[in-house]
């Protein structure tokens, strides 16, 4: 009987304690403030203190490097306020921002540089990371700690990009073929995201910028002047089809005939010389089709159609050695 009490003592005493430690602890919490409690969730990425992170939604792959071009959306919040003092919720496809160019708040940046492509993620920056001693009237007030909301798209390294672009003409071609082919298919890479964005006229620039480079290195050798063909080639439907967005035919005609003359036979070229010579120019009353243009776009139908029958034929081919096949 007198274990039994023990025992039972020992229990309550603990049960008690643990009790009063919850008691004691959301006592503590009633009186933490919103940004205080969300804190004791978040990890020191710097070890200081200063910013602290939160991953809603783990990301992929590699993380942002330095110097990168991000798409991301993100929102500013102050303590105790549920309306954000900056986001970019508000347009459907953020802009494509420079690490250290656009992106200057200092904890932000920091924060980016753990992130991965598709992740979403918290951060709680200190004054000394953020806004400072002085804020940033009227919005944010002096010693302000502030919360950002990111949400990594999407990011291209640019570094090697920015680097390239400030060298000049006889460095940029002096340097080695793949470096800048690289350099080439990221600017693309840029343009594209553009144009996917209905950005059409910062396509076109990147678009320029990477043609400006191709026709302005000399090949060497014929597999080098071969390589900067097979280069050339996407850039001029890049900006065949661009310049068609912007309603420009003359200029997509243009950059189309330079394709088909690095590929006479090439479809989207065929195609993109159609669209551009169908357009009347100036919108003026002229006939939208003569002869030269309905035999293009005959030439277009043909290709595509050899192209199908081609893959019908593969299929069958296929089917037949499938059926052939014992099982």
């Amino acid at each position: 009987m007198s274990e039994w009490n023990m025992s039972g003592n020992g229990l309550v005493s603990s049960i008690r304690r643990l009790i009063q430690n919850e008691e004691s602890l959301r006592s503590s919490n009633s009186a933490a403030s919103p940004f205080e409690l969300l804190r004791q969730q978040m990890d020191d990425i710097l070890g200081d203190g200063g910013i602290m992170k939160q991953v809603v939604q783990p990301g992929e792959g590699p993380p942002v490097p330095e110097d990168a071009s991000v798409i991301m959306h993100y929102s500013g919040f102050l303590e105790y306020s549920d309306q954000a003092f900056e986001t970019t919720l508000n347009v459907k496809h953020p802009r494509i921002m420079k690490l250290g160019r656009d992106v200057t708040l200092g904890g932000l940046e920091l924060g980016i540089l753990t992130m991965k492509k598709g992740e979403f993620s918290r951060f709680l920056l200190q004054p000394e990371y953020a806004y400072g001693d002085m804020g940033c009237p009227p919005f944010i007030p002096p010693h302000a700690v502030v919360l950002y909301e990111v949400h990594v798209l999407d990011f291209l390294d640019s570094g090697q990009v920015d680097e390239f672009l400030t060298l000049c003409t006889e460095e940029q071609n002096a340097s080695p073929l793949s470096t800048f082919i690289d350099v080439v298919n990221t600017l693309r890479g840029f343009g594209n995201r553009c144009f996917n964005q209905s950005r059409f006229y910062n396509a076109k620039d990147r678009y320029k910028q990477a043609l400006q480079l191709l026709e302005n290195r000399k090949s060497q050798n014929a597999p080098e002047k071969e390589t900067l063909l097979t280069a050339l080639l996407p850039v001029y439907l890049n900006l065949s089809l661009t310049e068609l967005r912007l309603e420009s035919p003359q200029k997509a005609l243009k950059y189309g005939n330079k394709a088909l003359q690095i590929e006479q036979d090439n479809t989207k070229a065929l195609f993109r010389c159609g669209q551009s010579a169908a357009v009347p120019p100036n919108g003026s009353g002229e006939k939208p089709f003569d002869r030269d243009i309905n035999d293009l776009l005959k030439k277009v139908a043909m290709l595509n159609k050899d192209h199908l029958d081609k893959q019908k034929d593969m299929c069958s081919k296929m089917f037949k050695r499938f059926n052939s096949t014992e099982i």
